[in-house]
């Protein structure tokens, strides 16, 4: 597995870790702009890499009353705006092989959601836009399962592949991570992105809406490094209880600062053993 660029920034075997934050879900340019600023300077400060994430859509949410997001042409236009504003590489999920050009116009990392990791029209196409393509583990699947996933960005003729971790269904309601996933993914020759704040999510935990345990994020991410992890993933928000998406495993933005650098001593301590 060799590492490979994301904007400025570098993933993989040999690289720093790379740390990924956001919202959940585009809520506003203005909020947006707070957090990238926020966690860039945070990022920065622990000689991470950082990279920017928000969704512009949730096609996958609980309720069909719940906040989406301003959809792919406005989200794409906030998106851009971070990254020129903030110079900070984005990435965003996308939802349906038609998204993949217009995505990759803006985006430095395609995202697969978890919930469509084995759609091969999806993931050919995210692979044809020649960006990196991250597919999130679905919480359905062994981490071994992830191979033809894989496969079948390579055999679109694209190598620059992460995966991520994001918790394994345990039962209804509930996830748990196994951290042997973390080093089967990565004997895939892919860099392996943690996602903290999804894993500790609640799918459908609160009926119309998904719930959450924030607390437990930092715990697993800590776990993570130490096993190994190329990235960490967090989603952030300055006011989470407020938040229109995630909320309840969002991470609120005044604390990041003080868990990255945790992260970082955890990396160093790992790197030197």
């Amino acid at each position: 597995m060799e590492s490979f660029s994301i904007g400025s920034a570098q993933v993989g075997r040999g690289a720093p870790l790379l740390f990924i934050g956001g919202p959940c879900v585009i809520e506003s340019l203005e909020i947006c702009l707070e957090i990238a600023s926020a966690l860039k300077q945070a990022a920065a400060d622990c000689n991470m890499g950082y990279c920017f994430k928000a969704s512009f859509d949730k096609a996958n949410r609980t309720s069909l009353a719940s906040f989406r997001g301003p959809g792919l042409e406005e989200g794409l236009e906030i998106l851009a705006k971070v990254k020129e504003q903030i110079k900070v590489p984005v990435i965003s999920d996308i939802h349906s092989p038609e998204q993949a050009h217009a995505a990759a116009k803006v985006l430095d990392i395609i995202q697969i959601p978890a919930f469509l990791c084995r759609q091969t029209d999806l993931l050919v196409a995210a692979a044809q836009t020649k960006k990196p393509v991250n597919i999130k583990k679905g919480q359905f699947l062994a981490p071994w399962d992830m191979e033809h996933a894989v496969n079948k960005v390579r055999q679109a003729k694209n190598e620059q592949i992460l995966l991520t971790e994001r918790g394994t269904m345990l039962g209804y309601n509930n996830l748990v991570v196994d951290f042997r996933g973390l080093e089967i993914m990565r004997n895939l020759g892919c860099p392996v992105v943690f996602d903290a704040t999804h894993s500790v999510q609640m799918p459908g935990g609160k009926g119309g809406c998904s719930g959450g345990d924030r607390r437990q994020a930092p715990v697993l991410a800590r776990a993570a490094v130490a096993a190994g992890v190329d990235a960490i993933f967090f989603e952030v928000h300055p006011d989470p209880d407020k938040a229109l998406c995630d909320g309840p495993n969002s991470l609120a933005l005044k604390a990041v600062p003080e868990i990255l650098k945790v992260l970082a001593a955890i990396r160093s301590a790992v790197k030197e053993a």
